[in-house]
């Protein structure tokens, strides 16, 4: 099995015109009823090859999206902003320089960097400590004068507005600045006191002097842990009350700061300082511009993985903001909006179906229609820069999906974004199908109320690897292929590559019609591709696909050609007459001539077996000449020693009834100096096996046989 995961990066297969035109979720929404009593569950479901809605439940309804929100977030900013965006911070140094003394003053503008802190390194203090040995390399240890932060670039408030009260008190729910540091949050770590009745120990990371703690959280005995915890509004004083057993080792929360301005003052002085370098305030009125520095801590595809594997709320925040100072020209909830708004437009989505009020999804405002998402989603993976934005998505054991569908088979066939705020849950993104489709969905459950978070999330996990199976019936068995195609990259030539399949598929299990159209067409749906078991049929397709594709790539696409016409997968245009329509077509074999061989003619009631299966043909029912050699020939034939090139040939079983071509088939090997042989999947022995030609011919009460060989196309 390792052996097949190593090659699945390669397996998005050719594709094949898919003809379905709808998928039934009637199934999806009475498993939420059941499982999720009182949820209103909307969803949608679009095929981006054909470029149509194949399944929608509420999906023209507006649904409160969660995190969700984050896919627009950040389908505008990879729309308009460059690859290589990075959101900068700028030092300008005026003033002059004496005896390494400057006398001046520091302009520090922000530009909405999310990343001033230890996301990307192990010190929190890492791109401060750059900034400041940056100025220390002017040969400056001391400065006299003043220090400006320009917060211009965003028009605020920091605060973001239309959220829950209680989101203001948590981590996810920082304020947002042009400078910011350490996501805006500090870490309280506390630890039991001494003894019973003792103030709990506290500490603050990283301590800047900013954040002020009032510790009123007590020690007593045992194993208790309940803390609790109060942040002022408007200043970043934290209260910490309740208990703490003295068996505790330890606990720690992370808490927003007040004022992110100020949080970054009073960083980029702890840096100046842990530096050497000693700052004397006082007013400085120079102008002389001596050094301007730039710097930013990440691109634009890390601030993605953060935002949509991550679900970092505070870069989307940021992002929202910077989106709109760079297309609107105003850093602000309302510029990013616009921006947002303008993006819809030029990929000609409906704006009104997006109600925004901001980037991460954490307003209760927020308002979205599935069906609009999965458009969105679906114009997204044929934007020129739709390869990074997908891989921006979370997957099962990734980012938020890191506990989500781990016993998913195949974790490459999706990427996805989650979404929770409190009783709404969310799940949209991609889907990759076994005849080279991409699906996108978007799944909401609203008003969950007391369903436990966990169910809920079960239940969208549980849909969604449902569409994953639906739509990749048996992709092991593709696995599977690619598998054997691979270890016959030495075998050349047709003969010699149809000797090698057929042998290796001995053993194979038979079983009668294991394979259909999977869930490109409603009458068949068992597997498009299926190895676990063969009739004749079905062996002689695997192989024949097998020896002729081209590349491990090309093999879904070739068997898909063999098995209909035109490729077009449906019931409809299946060849299920073998000598008439796999054979007769002429692309992939022909009759050979045969010692003896006379004719029968026979005419396929086609009309009558698409009727049985509910479907009118329109086709003419032509007769058909089957030339065969008789049996008594074809034995005799087969018992003497053969002489000539090696060959395999396919050989098909003339019966009795005039109502079918062939009543069995399989291969003949053909090798100098031996008697033939036949391989085919037997009914009777219940596997693919290998016979003597002569000894199954004699066991047969049957007009004769016919063969064909395979033309390489």
């Amino acid at each position: 099995m390792n052996k097949l995961f190593k090659i699945a990066s390669r397996l998005l297969p050719f594709l094949v015109a898919p003809l379905f035109a709808h998928v039934n979720l009637a199934p999806y929404k009475s498993y939420v009823d059941s499982l999720l009593p009182g949820t209103t569950f909307g969803m949608s479901l679009r095929s981006v090859k054909m470029g149509k809605e194949i399944g929608n439940i509420n999906g023209d309804e507006m649904f409160t999206p969660a995190s969700t929100l984050k896919t627009l977030t950040t389908a505008a900013a990879i729309h308009f902003l460059p690859l290589n965006y990075e959101p900068k911070t700028e030092i300008t140094v005026f003033g002059d320089i004496r005896k390494r003394t400057l006398i001046g003053s520091l302009k520090i503008r922000g530009e909405g960097d999310p990343n001033i802190s230890a996301r990307y390194y192990d010190d929190p203090f890492y791109m401060l400590n750059t900034m400041v040995d940056s100025i220390h390399a002017l040969d400056v240890d001391t400065i006299i004068g003043q220090i400006d932060l320009d917060t211009s670039y965003y028009t605020g408030p920091w605060k973001a507005e239309n959220w829950r009260r209680n989101f203001y008190d948590s981590w996810y729910g920082a304020e947002i600045g042009p400078l910011g540091f350490n996501d805006n949050c500090v870490t309280i770590r506390f630890w039991p006191g001494y003894f019973s009745g003792d103030s709990a120990v506290v500490s603050i990371q990283p301590d800047v002097g900013y954040v002020k703690v009032v510790n009123n959280l007590k020690t007593v005995k045992g194993r208790k842990k309940k803390w609790v915890y109060g942040i002022d509004p408007d200043k970043s004083i934290i209260t910490l009350g309740g208990t703490i057993g003295e068996d505790v080792d330890s606990a720690s929360l992370v808490l927003p700061i007040r004022n992110p301005i100020g949080y970054f003052r009073a960083a980029f002085m702890h840096a100046l300082k842990n530096r050497g370098i000693v700052f004397k305030e006082r007013k400085s009125i120079s102008s002389t511009e001596l050094k301007k520095f730039s710097f930013s801590s990440a691109p634009l595809l890390s601030i993605l993985d953060e935002i949509n594997q991550r679900s970092q709320n505070f870069h989307a925040e940021t992002l929202l903001r910077n989106l709109g100072a760079q297309v609107s020209g105003v850093g602000s909830v309302e510029g990013g909006r616009k921006a947002e708004r303008k993006f819809l437009l030029e990929m000609d989505l409906n704006p009104t179906d997006f109600d925004v009020w901001d980037g991460s999804g954490l307003s209760p405002e927020n308002k979205v229609k599935p069906s609009a998402v999965s458009k969105m989603l679906a114009k997204m993976a044929r934007h020129p820069k739709s390869e990074y934005y997908i891989n921006s998505f979370a997957s099962p054991g990734v980012g938020s999906g890191a506990k989500r569908m781990l016993n998913l088979e195949a974790p490459w066939l999706t990427r996805f974004k989650t979404g929770y705020i409190a009783e709404v849950h969310a799940l949209v993104g991609y889907i990759y199908t076994v005849d080279g489709d991409t699906l996108t969905a978007a799944m909401y459950l609203n008003g969950t109320n007391t369903n436990p978070d966990c169910k809920s999330k079960d239940v969208l996990d549980t849909l969604w690897m449902r569409l994953i199976s639906y739509t990749n019936n048996d992709y092991k068995s593709l696995l599977q292929m690619k598998t054997l195609w691979l270890d016959a990259q030495g075998v050349s030539g047709l003969n010699k590559r149809l000797d090698y399949f057929s042998k290796r598929l001995i053993g194979t299990p038979y079983k009668l019609g294991p394979m259909g159209e999977g869930h490109l067409d409603t009458v068949d749906d068992k597997p498009l591709v299926y190895l676990d078991s063969v009739d004749c049929v079905t062996y002689l397709e695997h192989v024949v696909a097998l020896a002729m594709a081209k590349s491990e790539k090309s093999l879904y696409r070739q068997l898909q050609r063999l098995r209909y016409k035109g490729s077009k997968v449906s019931f409809l245009t299946r060849k299920h007459f073998l000598l008439d329509d796999w054979v007769g077509e002429g692309k992939y074999a022909k009759v050979v001539p045969m010692e003896g061989e006379v004719s029968v003619t026979r005419t396929m009631p086609k009309k009558e077996f698409f009727r049985n299966h509910n479907i009118t043909y329109t086709g003419k029912e032509t007769p058909l000449t089957i030339r065969y050699m008789p049996l008594d020939e074809a034995i005799e034939m087969a018992k003497r020693t053969y002489k000539g090139v090696m060959k395999v040939l396919g050989i098909g079983i003339v019966g009795t009834s005039d109502k079918i071509d062939l009543t069995h088939t399989g291969f003949v090997i053909f090798m100098p100096g031996q008697k033939p042989v036949m391989r085919h999947a037997s009914s009777q022995r219940r596997q693919v096996v290998e016979v003597p030609l002569a000894e199954y011919l004699q066991t047969r009460k049957i007009p004769g046989v016919t063969f064909f060989k395979f033309i390489q196309h």
